[in-house]
């Protein structure tokens, strides 16, 4: 169980490493390309890696789950976290957007009790809400500089949480490359339908940066711009596998904490390639964000610990 764990948390870490590449990929062709442009061309890249994945791992006759419509589910519920997450880092710098991501792992650890049954002790409770203090803290309500897409990465965050719990539950029976595949369809099939609808609608231009990003027409795209575009695919494969893999194999409450890796990745590469610098608010709400998400980690820990010791007879003070 304790190497189980173990690898769940290297999957995780590695899959928070490789999906955060995907963020200035993303970001750098907001400006010219709708989100739902950039979702296609990623699962039609990823589609013929994942068939031959999955074939490897598990055969391609395990598609044909009895668990269809929970995996379909799941699948439609992340591609939703993932079209506004997109979203938010088209108006957000991605520091800024990623931090307010991070509030899933504690939606994770809030939700574990309802949803999987797992002990949800107060003291994590209490932890969810220093974490919110943290989102205040970065909206900064009353400064006037409140920007209504720090909501789409948060309501990212809940729904990428519960997707993650979902794959917990159906794990004893799905593998995560089965999961990955059906996340991919449902990318591809929602881009496609949210795109027609726009189009259906006469809906091709907005003011706001993430909704313009959501509702602009299909163009054919550079090749450079297509490259970014298509690398996003072999990343997205990649990732969903790891991140599936990880919940599927671990505790949710264990390996959640462990997203907060990602805090090193994204707001270096906005660094790197915008000139991004996070501000003093941003790096204290992440702070108290994921401060929050390693003191209920320790929480966890020392309530897993307190049965074996007693059962032992030692004290625990």
């Amino acid at each position: 169980m304790q190497n189980r764990t173990a690898l769940g948390i290297l999957s995780l870490c590695l899959g928070v490493l490789v999906f955060s590449l995907q963020d200035p990929l993303v970001k750098a062709v907001s400006g010219g390309y709708p989100v739902t442009e950039v979702m296609a061309i990623r699962a039609i890249v990823a589609l013929p890696i994942l068939i031959v994945i999955v074939h490897a791992d598990v055969g391609l006759r395990a598609l044909l789950s009895k668990r269809f419509a929970m995996l379909t589910l799941r699948a439609f519920i992340q591609f939703s976290s993932y079209t506004v997450y997109y979203l938010a880092i088209a108006a957000l710098p991605l520091a800024d957007a990623v931090a307010l991501y991070f509030m899933a792992p504690l939606f994770i650890m809030a939700l574990a009790g309802p949803y999987l049954g797992e002990r949800v002790s107060w003291q994590t409770l209490a932890t969810v809400l220093i974490g919110l203090v943290g989102v205040i803290v970065m909206l900064r309500p009353g400064a006037g500089l409140f920007d209504w897409a720090a909501l789409l990465s948060l309501g990212s965050a809940f729904l990428y949480g519960f997707s993650q719990l979902m794959a917990r539950r159906i794990g004893n029976t799905e593998s995560s490359t089965v999961m990955a595949f059906y996340q991919n369809g449902a990318y591809l099939t929602g881009a496609i339908v949210v795109a027609a609808a726009f189009h259906l609608a006469g809906i091709t231009h907005a003011a706001h940066p993430s909704l313009e990003f959501l509702v602009r027409p299909w163009v054919w795209p550079t090749m450079q711009d297509f490259l970014k575009m298509a690398a996003c695919g072999f990343v997205a494969s990649a990732g969903m596998i790891l991140l599936s893999q990880a919940y599927r194999m671990a505790p949710a409450n264990r390996v959640a904490t462990f997203e907060y890796t990602g805090i090193i990745w994204s707001p270096l590469w906005g660094f790197l390639f915008f000139a991004e610098v996070p501000r003093a608010t941003t790096a204290l709400g992440a702070a108290l964000i994921i401060g929050a998400g390693l003191l209920a980690l320790g929480g966890e820990r020392r309530r897993r610990a307190s049965p074996a010791l007693a059962a032992t007879g030692d004290a625990t003070w």
